[in-house]
């Protein structure tokens, strides 16, 4: 939305004493040219570039954006640049506050100032990714006729929170986590910069080391922190900020693990991936570093839940009912007692045999049927209970199996354009070998030939 009367008096304030907003916010670049890594989407002739009135528009005017990346990357930042250099009317909406009329809104306003006054709007839209398939659906008319440039910030991967044809009237810039290098020079700018802490305090290489690995690619982490050190130095009236002060001021969990960014995505990632390959004792380390995090325990639980069936399956029947069970214990208890039920799940799972017969399965069947392979019904597989099912032919011809004294017959169930597929490919792994020896029994039996 446009600013309001109270925002733009704070705005005019924060200019006039810079020395009252957050160094992060202080710090922030004013040009794409001062913007600390993402160099591969600073070219000339990039999509930012030309944002910021650098190239041609008309047919070819700029196209709206995506920005895809980790907290910390720098996508308000850009955004924020845009707003500065561009001579278009700039709006920024967070998904978090706004909805559909608000978006309503800004479009109207974006036409108006179109049509009377040739201005071009340029729409900044925060945490796309919460909102709705119906809010994102009300950008599209004005993406499309190009009644404002989009630039759409999220950390979420874009492929699963927005919709198809959202993405496919933008362009999709993805953003790398900085480097040490990037955020090292950030340090050193803030430190001596007339906007940051010109020289009031030296930061040691010790400390320096500490702080990038406490900031993890995160430049406004590294900004708070770097903040929140050198002022409680000044105050102890010390000329450096020491390795003491900096673990005195930044708190233990903050810096180890950000459960709305793209860690959060990561080391759940890494928990699954270590059960996967049977490590224990890296399994419970990712476990670990949640659970110090104060991650939802439930959130563990359903990774636990899908991991029993995606990876272990029939090779250890019990590991889903072990999971299931964990996930109702620790919706009951919560923490601090469910990191007991958690590690005693991981444990069993991370140590069960590993199969992935019961994934691949569905999968190849699926994707079977997304080809189209799948064709009528057999015709005494279908309803005969109803007046007139006969005449059609539906349930003629069907064997009871539990007539036949090894409760199977060798009859067809499966269309006849799959007839002779077989989804199922048990290992020997575990207990899923006595599924194996009963598949290929029951195949037998039902006088199927392998494919």
């Amino acid at each position: 939305m446009e600013p309001d009367l109270f925002t733009a008096a704070a705005e005019e304030r924060q200019e006039k004493d810079p020395a009252g907003s957050p160094l992060a916010v202080r710090m922030r670049p004013r040009t794409l040219d001062e913007v600390v890594g993402q160099q591969h989407l600073l070219k000339p002739g990039s999509p930012l570039r030309r944002l910021v009135g650098e190239g041609s528009g008309g047919p070819a005017g700029p196209s709206s954006v995506i920005l895809w990346g980790p907290p910390g990357t720098g996508k308000t930042t850009l955004a924020y640049v845009v707003s500065k250099a561009t001579n278009k009317r700039f709006v920024e909406l967070s998904a978090i506050t706004a909805g559909v009329k608000e978006v309503r809104a800004v479009i109207e306003g974006a036409r108006r100032a179109t049509g009377g006054f040739g201005k071009e709007t340029v729409l900044f839209l925060d945490e796309i990714h919460r909102f709705s398939k119906a809010q994102q659906d009300s950008l599209l008319p004005a993406v499309e006729n190009r009644w404002v440039t989009l630039i759409a910030a999220t950390t979420e991967n874009p492929y699963f929170s927005i919709i198809s044809p959202l993405l496919s009237r933008s362009l999709l810039l993805t953003l790398e986590p900085l480097t040490d290098d990037d955020v090292r020079g950030l340090l050193k700018r803030a430190l001596s910069d007339e906007r940051g802490l010109t020289d009031a305090v030296a930061l040691p290489g010790d400390t320096e080391d500490h702080l990038l690995r406490i900031a993890g690619g995160d430049a406004r982490r590294a900004l708070t922190a770097l903040e929140a050190a050198a002022g409680a130095a000044l105050d102890k009236g010390e000329p450096e900020i020491s390795l003491t002060t900096l673990e005195e001021t930044v708190d233990r969990a903050a810096v180890k693990y950000d459960r709305d960014g793209d860690q959060h995505y990561d080391v759940a990632s890494a928990l699954i991936k270590s059960i996967r390959g049977s490590d224990v004792d890296a399994a419970l380390h990712y476990l670990a570093r949640m659970i110090e995090a104060g991650e939802d325990p439930r959130f563990i639980a359903r990774r636990l839940m899908i991991s029993a069936s995606e990876d272990i399956g029939l090779a250890d029947p019990t590991a889903l009912p072990t999971a299931v069970a964990a996930a109702q214990a620790v919706a009951m208890i919560g923490f601090p007692e469910a990191a007991l039920t958690l590690s005693h799940a991981t444990i069993a799972l991370a140590l069960a045999p590993k199969s992935n017969a019961a994934t691949m399965a569905i999968g190849a069947a699926m994707e079977d049927v997304r080809k189209g392979l799948a064709g009528p019904v057999p015709p005494h597989l279908r309803d005969g209970h109803y007046k007139g099912a006969a005449k059609l032919g539906h349930a003629q011809g069907y064997v009871y199996p539990h007539d036949l004294p090894e409760g199977i017959a060798e009859q067809q169930y499966a269309p006849d354009a799959i007839k002779d597929r077989e989804y199922y490919e048990p290992t020997r792994h575990g207990a899923e070998a006595r599924y194996a020896d009963a598949v290929e029994w029951t195949r037998r039996h039902l006088g199927r030939k392998r494919s």
